[in-house]
C-alpha cells in the first residue's frame, strides 16, 4: 500500500509540474505563423543556467492564438516572450511580445 501511495504522489507531482510550465513566461523563436488557422509555432529556447549553453534548442510547440491580432505583431524568426495555457491537450497563447 505504501508503494502505491508513493507512485501516485509522484505521478501527481509530475502532472502539476508539466501544467505549471506552460503558465510561466517563456522565451522562444517563432518558426511558423498560420494566420488562416490562427496558430503559431514557437521553438522554445532554454533559459541560461549555470554551466549550460544559452544557445541550446528547446521543444517546438504549436499554439492557438487567443487573439488573431497577436499574430500580426510577429514574423517567423522573431525572438519572443510568451505565456500559454493548456486545455485538453491544446496550448493557447495568452501573451506574445517581442523583448
Amino acid at each position: 500500500m505504501g508503494t502505491a501511495k508513493f507512485i501516485f504522489a509522484g505521478a501527481a507531482a509530475i502532472a502539476l509540474l508539466a501544467t505549471g510550465a506552460l503558465a510561466d513566461d517563456m522565451t522562444g523563436i517563432v518558426t511558423k505563423i498560420d494566420r488562416l488557422n490562427g496558430t503559431i509555432s514557437i521553438q522554445q529556447t532554454q533559459k541560461g543556467t549555470v554551466g549550460g549553453s544559452a544557445g541550446g534548442a528547446g521543444t517546438l510547440q504549436e499554439y492557438k492564438a487567443k487573439d488573431a491580432a497577436m499574430l500580426d505583431a510577429v514574423h517567423a524568426g522573431d525572438r519572443v516572450n510568451y505565456s500559454a495555457t493548456e486545455t485538453n491537450g491544446t496550448g493557447t497563447l495568452t501573451k506574445l511580445q517581442k523583448p
